[in-house]
């Protein structure tokens, strides 16, 4: 279970989510942060009490937040049936600690967190010419 800020749109998931760090250009910029934490859940898996407002977010993907209040909730790639919901939407985010980095390339160097866990570079690059 989980929501937006304000409380405007709420949701609740019945699988567990795979987590992980993000560090991926798109995902610091789209999440404000240093990085972001995603939680990946099949998308027939997650029950919305109102739907995100989406922007499509680059050629690859699309991002989900609240309209009310302007949080960031969820990213999904084209043609996947899987869906990111932003771990700080999670109401017990202390209960889905990430297993992997992705996007290392990415990651600032000071940024120090999971030591140990695997790393996977990001597999589809946004073409930074075509903006």
């Amino acid at each position: 279970m989980g929501q937006c800020l304000c409380g405007h749109i709420r949701f609740t998931a019945s699988q567990a989510p795979r987590v992980h760090y993000c560090h991926c250009t798109m995902c610091r910029r789209a999440s404000g942060g240093a990085f972001a934490i995603l939680a990946w859940l099949p998308q027939q898996s997650v029950v919305w009490s109102a739907s995100p407002a989406l922007r499509r977010s680059s050629p690859i993907a699309q991002r989900g937040f609240c309209a009310e209040c302007g949080t960031p909730l969820t990213l999904q790639y084209n043609d996947s049936s899987d869906i990111a919901v932003l771990l700080g939407a999670f109401d017990r985010a202390q209960d889905l600690a990430p297993r992997y980095h992705y996007g290392v390339e990415g990651r600032l160097p000071w940024v120090d967190i999971g030591h140990g866990l695997p790393e996977q570079r990001t597999e589809e690059q946004l073409d930074q010419s075509a903006r």
